[in-house]
């Protein structure tokens, strides 16, 4: 696979590298790798719950620091890049880092995919930012089942991969699955895009998807600017989200202290 002439420093959270980012260097990154003939990687959005799943999970873990980027998601992320010197860092949040590609590619040519989501989320996906942002080249649609691939399926996939070209996958699942999947498909198929005039990016965006296509309600820009777009989520989804907020949260706040005390340090595996 080519390799991308370019550094992007990783802040070291809990283990997990986490980009030294902000949206502009993000979609700069974004476009190098998508513009490099037969380049392909993979993108996470990660934020608390990501870090915090990948304490119990190591191979979760290995996958972000694999990672082509790991875009700080939340501000919680944010203030630890800027706490280790690089002033620069911004959020990057899935749903806004998609819509502003959504609106850039419109205008460029480039070709999406969209994986992921609920019966029909994906469809209502493409009809709604098409409508959008004219000019958008969504090539196709997959609404995976509640299960992993199987082998057919994956090659199934890798075929239309390979007749449609896309230049960035999206993928609308939840953490971990998302990281998984895109880490696990580009293992099987490391030939994905050799030959291809330029690369593919896959990214895991989450709710992108349900928000984007009018399915969730999405918090105000001041929420999640504020560090508590968790909570506005968790009012909106109590009964699922309640819980994993709360424990994920309070498990990160008594590992990152001692972290950044100095009292306990952190390898970052891959």
């Amino acid at each position: 696979m080519p390799m991308i002439d370019m550094e992007i420093p990783r802040s070291n959270v809990l283990g997990v590298g986490i980009s030294a980012l902000n949206l502009e260097l993000a979609q700069d990154a974004l476009y190098k790798g998508a513009d490099t003939a037969g380049f392909q990687g993979f993108v996470t959005i990660t934020g608390v719950h990501g870090v915090v799943e990948s304490q119990h999970d190591e191979e979760l873990k290995k996958i972000h620091n694999r990672s082509y980027l790991s875009t700080p998601d939340g501000m919680p992320m944010v203030w630890l890049g800027r706490w280790n010197g690089y002033s620069y860092v911004d959020r990057v949040y899935g749903p806004e880092l998609m819509l502003e590609m959504m609106c850039s590619t419109s205008k460029s040519g480039h070709r999406h995919f969209f994986f992921g989501g609920a019966d029909g989320v994906a469809q209502e996906l493409k009809s709604k930012l098409v409508e959008r942002f004219p000019g958008l080249d969504v090539g196709g649609v997959y609404t995976p089942p509640f299960r992993p691939l199987t082998q057919d399926e994956e090659s199934e996939l890798f075929a239309e991969l390979q007749m449609l070209k896309p230049h960035f996958f999206w993928v609308g699942l939840s953490t971990p699955k998302q990281e998984k999947f895109m880490h696990g498909f580009l293992r099987k198929f490391p030939e994905l895009t050799k030959g291809w005039d330029h690369g593919m990016v896959m990214l895991g965006v989450g709710a992108a998807f349900d928000f984007h296509s009018g399915r969730i309600k999405q918090a105000p820009r001041w929420i999640q600017r504020s560090g508590f777009e968790w909570l506005f989520r968790v009012c909106m989804d109590p009964k699922r989200l309640f819980k994993r907020y709360a424990v994920a949260n309070t498990y990160f706040i008594s590992k990152i202290l001692p972290q950044i005390m100095g009292w306990k340090k952190y390898g970052m595996p891959r």
